[in-house]
């Protein structure tokens, strides 16, 4: 593969955005990286610590993304909310692949309108899934030696601590407002359930169950489809975090919980944390990473054009090693493997 242009990061001094371009600098030290924020200070730096790479402001509010006529780019990440669509516009004018984490399931119907619209145009990787398709992959690479999976229960605790920067707390904030319901699938069906019912307790790894409710998010289709599961469940937790209750930093946990059979049609459990001690940040870093590497053909071929989601595009034992790189881990729960 020849020399590519720059990822063009949206938010790329953020959290999420920067924690991606970091991971990118060291799989793929010669790929070229624009940084782009509304703060150039602030852009700049992050574009300085990372080497071969370059900072822009950008205002969503206009067609041209703010930037010159002549910019070359390789692949649009949104890595904050997409408002009023015009990266993903940009990106579609010039043929360039696309990643998104912000919009949510609430939010994700403008988005794939305007993909359908134009479906040769760009190649759309919708991955505003928990930490960017990281909890979608860790459940297919945990269930690959079930011949039949029948029920899937995922439980999150995020850190009140660690819930990101000004754009993720927006999100949040966005996403409490459009629906307070969650989006289960029960016995085929995928369903929305409303208080009191939506509410529930998360155990944490440590025992401590920290009160929760399920949520509408993109994880309950993604594993649902992708597993033929009929029951599927994704709760989600705010509170304090077993890492931060044993006196260290902020800690992220995500329990899968998973009936079904295994082969030979014997019954079949599985219990599990993914687990990483320093929070969120570093998995939605890789979940981006590891999108953008697909999109581009950095490993495995370029990504035709069309709308496409982290478990459809992405190896979820390639995605365990770079967990494992990272400092993931999966361990045991109580009451199975």
């Amino acid at each position: 593969m020849g020399q590519l242009n720059s990822v063009l990061i949206l938010g790329g001094s953020g959290q999420a955005g920067a924690g991606a371009a970091a991971v990118l600098r060291r799989w793929h030290p010669e790929l070229p990286l624009t940084i782009a924020g509304r703060d150039l200070g602030r852009a700049q730096r992050v574009a300085d610590e990372l080497g071969a790479a370059t900072a822009a402001t950008v205002d969503l509010r206009r067609a041209d993304l703010g930037l010159p006529a002549d910019a070359e780019h390789t692949a649009v990440v949104a890595a904050l909310w997409d408002h009023q669509l015009r990266g993903l516009r940009y990106a579609q004018e010039r043929g360039l692949p696309y990643l998104s984490i912000s919009s949510g399931l609430v939010d994700i119907a403008p988005e794939i309108v305007a993909s359908a619209q134009r479906p040769s145009a760009s190649a759309v990787l919708v991955a505003s899934h928990f930490c960017a398709g990281i909890g979608v992959l860790a459940t297919l690479h945990a269930t690959r030696e079930f011949e039949r999976i029948d029920t899937v229960r995922i439980g999150a605790v995020l850190d009140e601590l660690d819930a990101g920067g000004p754009a993720g707390l927006a999100d949040l904030a966005r996403w409490a407002t459009a629906t307070s319901a969650g989006l289960v699938r029960r016995d085929g069906v995928f369903t929305w359930v409303a208080e009191p019912d939506a509410r529930t307790d998360v155990p944490s790894s440590d025992g401590v169950r920290v009160p929760g409710q399920s949520i509408a998010i993109l994880d309950v289709p993604s594993i649902a489809l992708a597993t033929g599961a009929p029951n599927v469940r994704f709760d989600f937790a705010v509170g304090e975090s077993a890492g931060r209750r044993r006196g260290g930093p902020a800690s992220v946990e995500l329990r899968i919980d998973v009936e079904g059979t295994g082969p030979g049609g014997e019954p079949r459990s599985l219990h599990r944390y993914l687990v990483h001690p320093e929070g969120q940040r570093p998995l939605t870093a890789l979940g981006i990473a590891l999108g953008v590497e697909r999109l581009l053909g950095l490993r495995g071929e370029a990504v035709p054009p069309g709308v496409h989601t982290p478990e459809a595009l992405l190896d979820a034992s390639y995605a365990a090693e770079r967990l494992a790189e990272i400092g993931a881990q999966f361990v045991g729960a109580p009451g199975g493997t």
